[in-house]
């Protein structure tokens, strides 16, 4: 394994196969709290921070847990438990730190427990064999580039505060639109580089 291929990893999990463009993993919070910069940033943050932190908890869990015992059944089971672990660690965090940002996540920050992208990162580091270093990269790019599209959409979100929509497509449409268009603009990414 060489460096290069940890950057193919890397920037491949935040672009060319970007766990809610390419996967359409976690849908739910990217849509509904992406309606302000600042609640973008701090939700793209935890997610990140867990989804690091459990893919390689996870891979060690695993591979030196669960295969050795003939175990791996399991593995949905304990990865769950070991991301709800991790979120509730987040939250207290959290709310001990900034209180408003708590608050502005509300229900969402105890449901980073059930995000199926945290989960999906951690699946699909099993199915592609990845090592202990390539799993931990593919976790923090799998989290950067949720944390991006994120980003991305809550800028979009509130410039068109300021536009004129026509009442056919305001609310839910034009949100609905413009993750179609972003998803299209990163699927453009996917001819720099596949893993």
């Amino acid at each position: 394994m060489n460096s290069t291929s940890l950057m193919v990893i890397f920037v491949g999990s935040i672009f060319t196969n970007n766990i809610l463009f390419a996967s359409f993993l976690v849908m739910c919070s990217f849509l509904v709290c992406s309606n302000k910069i600042d609640t973008a940033i701090g939700l793209g943050s935890a997610v990140t921070f867990v989804m690091v932190t459990t893919t390689a908890i996870n891979y060690l869990v695993y591979h030196y847990i669960l295969l050795p015992l003939g175990l791996e059944f399991l593995s949905y089971i304990i990865f769950i438990a070991i991301i709800a672990a991790f979120v509730q660690f987040v939250e207290m965090f959290v709310e001990r730190f900034s209180p408003d940002l708590y608050y502005a996540l509300g229900i969402f920050l105890p449901l980073i427990t059930v995000n199926c992208a945290i989960l999906g990162v951690s699946l699909f580091m099993v199915l592609r064999n990845y090592n202990f270093l390539q799993s931990t990269v593919f976790g923090l790019g799998g989290g950067l580039g949720w944390a991006l599209a994120i980003m991305l959409m809550a800028g979009l979100r509130e410039k068109m505060g300021y536009s004129n929509v026509p009442k056919p497509l305001k609310g839910a449409a034009i949100i609905m639109l413009v993750t179609g268009v972003l998803a299209m603009s990163f699927m453009g990414f996917s001819g720099m580089i596949s893993m």
